[in-house]
């Protein structure tokens, strides 16, 4: 096999590289902070630069490339309907949008499906099934409504959404902000349950904090909050965009402590690394308020999009993807815990999802990935001390291998100076 050691062994950017990456930052508004690698090419859990260097691919475009760059099965599904139809806007039906909701809402035995194209779009229609919802059914006061949310939350960058963040990098300077939101700290339920009064229509948490470093709650936390939610009233969002689709090696993360929300919500993985595919998945009695003209979206269930989207859905529906993130994640996190003392301090996460916190006497996150990619392993940081690892499901024993022993070789030449 050849290693991503030695595929990708130069630590100087090359002409090609600097120029490309020039052409980008004199044309692209500076809203991120990529590694210097160039991406021409991407096969299964590897990508190729426009150097002809090849990398492991451990971020998967977080987490929406769970199955691979490139799936055949993903990639014909989306070739055959670029040859049929790929967008006719919601004033019409298509013949792909229905079999995608059907198989998706039976995926995780709910009834009913609100495609839209991105993470922050399910978020903010999330938000706004529950408001209506609260008015609706609830009873809520007009214009009182409410939505629980955790601290250290991410769960995308819209306006509305920044709102209750309480990252700065992502909120300063955006205001004002959007009311409504009652923040509590993750993990915590009884704050959780002491925030939730008559206006509440909602909480709304990540199962698993990803942006925050792939933070797992307490084993009892999820299941107090069905309960505190059922019991109060105020409906349970999920938000599985990053941590759903097989990811942390059950189909939703929800499913690993055997708790079922009242709204899920996807993306990411859902797209299948080919377009931008999102969705909120309930039952008739919550989605089943929005009325016509209310919300829509002209891309939301495309033909193309539902297509990719359905073949998603199939693939996940066997169980085989599920069963794979488990294992091979039992493998990386056995190989990092071997680690632990000899730079990196914490591991966490679920199947396939890892956040390590780098011992800051060796150095930052950011300068660990900058290492790793040299070596050609790519991975990415968050909050300083914290890499995320993410691989592709695709991703092989000998890979997870080899990406313990990549990180433990830039950790033990950190800690030598």
């Amino acid at each position: 096999m050849t290693t991503a050691t030695t595929t990708a062994s130069s630590s100087t950017a090359s002409s090609s590289t600097d120029a490309a990456i020039a052409v980008e930052d004199a044309s692209l508004a500076h809203n991120y902070h990529p590694l210097p690698v160039v991406v021409s090419t991407a096969d299964g859990a590897w990508v190729t630069d426009v150097e002809g260097r090849r990398y492991l691919d451990c971020l998967a475009a977080y987490s929406a490339v769970n199955f691979g760059h490139g799936h055949p099965v993903l990639v014909a599904a989306a070739r055959e309907q670029l040859d049929r139809v790929t967008l006719t806007s919601r004033a019409f039906h298509n013949d792909q949008l229905g079999p995608f909701a059907a198989e998706l809402a039976a995926l995780l035995g709910k009834q009913m499906v609100l495609p839209m194209n991105t993470g922050a779009e399910a978020v903010e229609s999330g938000i706004k099934v529950a408001r209506a919802w609260g008015y609706r059914v609830k009873g809520v006061r007009p214009g009182a409504a409410k939505i629980v949310v955790a601290a250290g939350n991410f769960h995308g960058r819209t306006t509305t959404i920044i709102s209750f963040s309480d990252d700065e990098e992502a909120r300063a300077d955006f205001g004002p902000y959007t009311p409504g939101f009652v923040t509590v700290p993750y993990g915590d339920a009884d704050a959780l349950e002491a925030a939730i009064d008559d206006d509440t229509v909602a909480v709304l948490i990540e199962p698993i904090q990803g942006e925050a470093g792939v933070v797992v709650p307490p084993e009892s936390y999820l299941p107090e909050v069905r309960r505190i939610t059922r019991e109060r009233g105020v409906l349970f969002i999920a938000d599985e965009i990053q941590s759903g689709l097989g990811r942390t090696g059950a189909t939703v993360s929800c499913d690993l402590v055997g708790v079922v929300p009242d709204l899920y919500l996807l993306g990411k993985a859902l797209g299948g690394g080919i377009v931008p595919v999102s969705a909120v998945v309930g039952d008739r009695d919550v989605l089943g308020v929005l009325r016509p003209g209310e919300h829509g979206s002209t891309f939301g269930g495309n033909p193309l999009a539902a297509a990719v989207g359905l073949a998603v859905v199939r693939m996940l529906a066997t169980g085989e993807w599920q069963e794979r993130a488990s294992r091979l994640g039992a493998r990386l996190r056995d190989g990092l815990e071997a680690l632990v003392g000899s730079g990196i301090v914490t591991v966490r996460g679920a199947g396939l999802w890892m956040g390590v916190d780098i011992d800051p006497a060796v150095g930052t996150g950011r300068e660990v990935c900058e290492e790793l990619m040299r070596r050609g392993v790519l991975a990415k940081d968050t909050h300083g001390a914290t890499i995320r690892l993410a691989p592709p499901i695709v991703i092989t024993e000998d890979e997870v291998d080899e990406l313990v022993g990549t990180l433990g070789a830039v950790l033990a030449d950190l800690r030598r100076g």
